[in-house]
């Protein structure tokens, strides 16, 4: 088969797609003839290398991908050959104390597919049968091969850990990325007033069509002294972070007292200066999210399906194009998911 593979950490140059040997279908695992993946920023970072990853080399990245089930192994009851399905990334060991207290991304063995393990940018992918998900016909290959693990993420990070409730204001910084195209649209959907950041004025234009009430571009203001000013300088009770160095100090100081920073990660630096003070005398808290359980990876994925939210799409290129794939995320052209899909499929 035909797969994207990393061959050494650096640029976008280390990727190549070529023959790879076809995947093994285990216990408990189905063969998934995939249509289509998306890129996240943790394929940039996987592809970079990261200081605690160890992987074996050529490595498959993808945490994003859809397709129809081909083949399944021993074990398998919840898919049948013929099946449109969904990859959930986040893989839990479902015996540990969290797991069985129903907090999966607390896992201690947890990790992600395509990052810690082979992932799913190839033609053909053996996954497990406990991260797919269904999807239902009529749902086009690229919506679903593009969602899952931004809104997972930004539902977990909102619903659950920020616990935001109808009425609050919360600032979304980036909207127009990835986890921030998806946080904008469940804000709206919680009933929060929406503020958010963006860089341009397509980016901001988009903000106000998926549910924001007041837009800044935060190259021309910053943002901080702008929530203030909106605000009557009280501030907003959620700010969503995930861009960390650059933003960290204005996102404390964009919060009310008792407010809340969530973060899932830190793509423009991951240890920022912060502002101690402001923190214990607001009595702020710092939550941290990564992932969702199966059962908010299904609450929020019903959503999508139902289109009540909308993945936005950047591009739709070929796996061999992989590479301009991750250019297009690093240079921040354009805005929402850059989606790749099997050569074969496009001829």
């Amino acid at each position: 088969m035909q797969a994207v593979t990393v061959t050494e950490h650096g640029d976008p140059s280390v990727l190549e797609y070529g023959e790879y040997p076809d995947p093994e279908v285990g216990t408990g695992e189905v063969l998934v003839d995939v249509k289509a993946g998306a890129l996240n920023h943790l394929d940039v970072w996987v592809r970079r290398g990261l200081p605690t990853l160890d992987l074996e080399m050529p490595h498959v990245p993808g945490s994003d991908g859809a397709g129809v089930v081909t083949e399944v192994g021993e074990g398998v009851t919840r898919f049948d050959v013929g099946d449109r399905v969904a990859l959930s990334a986040g893989v839990h060991c479902g015996e540990c104390e969290f797991c069985r207290d129903g907090q999966a991304p607390l896992c201690v063995n947890y990790h992600v597919i395509g990052e810690h393990v082979p992932g799913v940018h190839a033609e053909y992918a053996a996954v497990p049968e406990d991260n797919l998900i269904p999807v239902p016909d009529g749902v086009d290959w690229v919506t679903a091969g593009s969602a899952t693990l931004v809104f997972q993420t930004a539902w977990r990070m909102l619903i659950d850990r920020a616990d935001l409730t109808a009425g609050e204001k919360v600032l979304v910084l980036g909207a127009s990325g990835g986890v921030g195209h998806a946080a904008l649209q469940i804000a709206d959907y919680a009933g929060a007033e929406v503020y958010a950041t963006g860089s341009s004025e397509e980016k901001l234009a988009y903000a106000e069509d998926h549910g924001a009430d007041h837009v800044v571009n935060y190259e021309e203001e910053d943002f901080a002294d702008w929530v203030r000013a909106e605000t009557g300088k009280r501030g907003v009770d959620v700010v969503v972070d995930y861009i960390g160095a650059g933003t960290w100090r204005d996102s404390i100081k964009s919060l009310a007292k008792g407010g809340r920073l969530v973060t899932c990660g830190g793509t423009a630096g991951p240890n920022p200066e912060t502002d101690i003070p402001r923190i214990f005398w607001n009595q702020l808290s710092i939550v941290g999210s990564t992932m969702a359980t199966p059962g908010q990876v299904d609450d929020v994925m019903e959503l999508v399906w139902d289109g009540t939210f909308e993945p936005a799409i950047r591009d739709v290129l070929p796996m061999s194009e992989s590479a301009r794939a991750h250019e297009m995320l690093e240079e921040r052209q354009g805005f929402g998911k850059v989606v790749v899909r099997p050569d074969s499929e496009l001829e």
